[in-house]
């Protein structure tokens, strides 16, 4: 059997694209903040993870432009080994500071950060125990290791009390958790987690990649949003959200971060950020440690546009996140309501199987504090023409 067999069986794509309703891979020609330009229109972006909108900000942009002057476009080489610049010491140490954790440690990109601690923090004889919704880093990382995977059902505290306590009690126990769910936006149980943590004597590893920046009194994430600062073993976060970057990062005890800077092969064998990222990422960090009026305009958004959802009849929840899932139904009707969206002047992006389970199929909206009254109103205006056309308001 030929090999490449299953790729001119996938048509899945083609068929999409026949029926005019393919969201994947929009090339957008301009960016101009909470604004974009997509085949010629300018449309609202509510579908981008720069959550801060510092990605654009004047600060960021010189800073990256000077470190590229001073460094180059590329470290040429792994942190582990000519790939490692005084800025890249810099950055971890301000991280480390941030968090409130001994050391931390930065990866190239976000999902290579997870694979890579992941993967090495559990081994044999371990036990990993992951949220059914985590995401596909975290699912991939658990398949490079010898540690063993329990899954428990989705934000269900008495399922994954059920699995703990079927588990060999001299089992090492390692909980990854998002901090935030990517797709709906829900923050963990980290409360009834930590209690189990205790409980039954395992670590908690929380990826906060839509967490850090985002939610906490001062942009910590979920274990500050919580006040569980100290119960948290190891939190890792992400740059291309609200840092402005590219790369990721995991902090925790000194010893722990020693461990997995030399087993981790995604940190080994990769090549490092680049020094306009890092310098970007320190000077975002700089700003959200100097400047909370960005962490409160978001958090005024994020208030603004629930309260708006409920308004006009969507069943939005009250988290802190600036995520909104719009469930529609079948894939094939989110992609027709995500089309129906962009032609009314709102980019978002879909969900669709096996990102969300069989029924379950929407769009999710992501909300920036650098976007206005007027990006919202037209954002709700998009939102209610089609929940009504849909029955999809209470």
């Amino acid at each position: 059997m030929d090999v490449f067999a299953k790729c001119f069986e996938f048509t899945r794509d083609l068929e999409v694209q026949a029926a005019g309703l393919y969201p994947f891979f929009k090339t957008i020609e301009g960016n101009h903040g909470s604004r974009v330009v997509i085949d010629g229109r300018e449309v609202v972006m509510a579908g981008s993870n720069n959550y801060l909108g510092l990605t654009g900000h004047p600060k960021v942009v010189e800073a990256a432009i000077a470190a590229t002057r001073e460094y180059g476009t590329s470290c040429s080489g792994s942190r582990y080994a000519n790939g490692t610049y005084v800025i890249h010491v810099e950055l971890e140490e301000k991280l480390a500071d941030f968090m409130d954790k001994p050391k931390a440690l930065c990866f190239t990109t976000g999902y290579t950060t997870n694979m890579g601690a992941i993967s090495v923090l559990a081994g044999r004889r371990d036990i990993i125990y992951s949220d059914r919704e985590n995401h596909s880093c975290i699912m991939d990382a658990t398949q490079l290791t010898f540690a063993e995977t329990r899954k428990y059902k989705h934000d269900d505290m008495d399922d994954l009390a059920r699995v703990l306590e079927n588990s060999p009690p001299d089992a090492g126990k390692l909980l990854v958790t998002d901090g935030v769910f990517s797709m709906k936006g829900t923050i963990c149980r980290l409360p009834e987690i930590v209690e189990l943590k205790k409980k039954y004597g395992m670590r908690v590893f929380v990826d906060d990649a839509h967490g850090v920046g985002v939610i906490g009194p001062t942009g910590r994430g979920t274990a500050e949003h919580y006040g569980l600062d100290k119960d948290v073993d190891v939190v890792m976060g992400t740059f291309s959200k609200s840092f402005a970057g590219l790369g990721g990062f995991i902090a925790g005890e000194e010893r722990v971060i020693s461990y997995v800077k030399h087993h981790a092969r995604q940190l080994i064998f990769a090549a490092s950020m680049t020094p306009a990222s890092v310098a970007a990422v320190s000077t975002a960090l700089d700003m959200i440690r100097s400047e909370p009026e960005h962490l409160q305009n978001l958090q005024k958004v994020v208030k603004q546009v629930r309260d708006e959802f409920r308004r006009i009849g969507y069943p939005v929840n009250d988290e802190a996140t600036p995520i909104i899932y719009v469930k529609v139904g079948e894939d094939i009707e989110a992609f027709q309501f995500w089309k129906e969206l962009l032609e009314l002047g709102v980019y978002t992006n879909p969900v669709i199987t096996p990102g969300v389970p069989q029924g379950q199929s929407g769009v999710r909206a992501s909300f920036m504090a650098i976007h206005t009254e007027s990006d919202i109103a037209r954002v709700i205006d998009a939102f209610e023409k089609l929940g009504k056309k849909y029955g999809l308001l209470g």
